[in-house]
């Protein structure tokens, strides 16, 4: 069978999708399992507004659009996560109008002991099975920063 140029182009943009989807896949259940091993005691929609403030206070419009949730879940999810004592929200000093979220010292604390726990299950499950743990996890983080900044560029 001869293929033409046009038609390689072709098989290998569906090599390159399927591969994708199965990365897509393969990302989802590392997700789910590194979440569980977090033992957070939140939804996963409550620790993604946690991670979104690490850096630092944020407006609910900066979070929705950090997050990809709505801006009405958001600010119900943050009354509750405030009534954890999670995070506080206070005026801005600029605009007396808006308000900023910010993780409270017990926040900042829950998303780092879960982050540990995280951390050490995927250490023990590459301890059981891989040579170099340490390479591997450090290809891996390499492959996703370049993925995320090929989307990032494109999405620019």
């Amino acid at each position: 069978m001869h293929l033409s140029s046009g038609s390689v182009g072709t098989v290998e943009a569906l090599r390159i999708e399927g591969a994708a989807r199965g990365l897509l896949r393969g990302i989802g259940q590392l997700t789910q399992a590194l979440f569980k091993a977090g033992d957070f005691g939140l939804t996963r929609s409550q620790v993604a507004l946690l991670d979104a403030l690490e850096p630092g206070p944020r407006r609910v419009t900066g979070l929705a659009a950090a997050t990809g949730m709505a801006q009405p879940r958001v600010t119900v999810i943050l009354q509750k996560l405030e009534e954890a004592g999670l995070v506080q929200r206070e005026r801005c000093a600029a605009d007396r109008r808006a308000v900023q979220t910010s993780l409270t010292p017990a926040g900042r604390d829950l998303l780092e002991r879960g982050r540990q726990r995280m951390a050490e299950a995927l250490l023990a499950a590459l301890d059981g099975g891989i040579d170099d743990s340490e390479r591997a996890v450090k290809a891996a983080r390499n492959a996703i920063t370049a993925l995320v900044t090929a989307m990032e560029s494109e999405t620019s």
